[in-house]
């Protein structure tokens, strides 16, 4: 493999290009100069808000690609190129629905800011980790904006708690996925990482073979299909390894520069 056949690569942030503790590791920066030169474009693809990404890359962020919200909304060179909505009415069934769960924060995601109702400050401080643009309402029904996304938190587990009400009463009629341990999203049915990677390979004019990606959780599944040199984490949930045709090492081993510099720089 070459860098001349790979024009597109994108990653996961959580679990994947950042270590436990969430941290991007400064080798990143030192890399980067390398996608121009080898005309490649660098996507972050993650549940995260871009609003909070934009920040996290700020020495870059002018200069790559950002696959937000689970590929509901993506921004490039600040401009959008995609995004896939949900209408109002959707919306206020996905939030009445979440609001019958004991337990779960939910998180109202738009276009402009994140909305939330809890004050609570253990579910605050968790939201705003990934939502740095994040405004508190009194009820999540009178906001105004595009929306692109229901994250629901339970700290007991997503899977446990929140996947089976959701998955039954909106699985049929919308992507309804974990993020995280914690994090389940409803999205438009067409919503996935890999449906956002697509229409780029369509209308930027790359291939599914010159695609590289990088995952770990339930919501990398679409995008690791979407590329042909897909790498599952050596952390990676287990089934989700069944998706990707190659490993890379742990996040906390930095396997996402790992395999980018074997990529990129000579060997020998």
């Amino acid at each position: 493999m070459s860098a001349n056949n790979i024009k597109f690569i994108a990653t996961d942030m959580d679990g994947t290009l950042l270590n436990h503790q969430g941290q991007l590791s400064p080798e990143f920066y030192e890399l980067f100069p390398l996608f121009a030169q080898n005309d490649i474009i660098f996507a972050a693809a993650s549940g995260r808000q871009y609003y909070q990404l934009a920040e996290l890359f700020a020495p870059v962020r002018d200069e790559m690609m950002f696959i937000a919200e689970n590929g509901t909304f993506v921004m490039y060179k600040g401009e959008e190129v995609y995004s896939c909505t949900l209408d109002r009415e959707a919306t206020h069934n996905i939030i009445a629905e979440a609001r019958q769960i004991d337990g779960a924060f939910i998180v109202l995601c738009g276009k402009k800011s994140a909305y939330i109702e809890t004050r609570d400050p253990d579910a605050y401080k968790e939201i705003k980790k990934y939502y740095h643009r994040c405004e508190i309402v009194d009820d999540l029904l009178a906001v105004e904006d595009e929306f692109i996304k229901l994250a629901i938190l339970h700290f007991g587990g997503a899977l446990e708690y929140l996947q089976p009400p959701m998955k039954a009463k909106f699985g049929k009629d919308y992507q309804v996925v974990g993020g995280s341990p914690v994090w389940l999203d409803v999205m438009n049915m067409q919503a996935s990482k890999g449906a956002a990677i697509e229409h780029l390979q369509q209308t930027l004019g790359f291939s599914f073979e010159q695609t590289m990606s990088f995952g770990d959780y339930f919501n990398d599944v679409e995008m690791l299909q979407a590329s042909y040199h897909s790498y599952a984490m050596e952390n990676a949930h287990e089934e989700v390894k069944t998706h990707a045709r190659f490993r890379a090492p742990s996040n906390d081993e930095n396997g996402v520069l790992t395999v980018i510099k074997s990529l990129l720089l000579p060997q020998g």
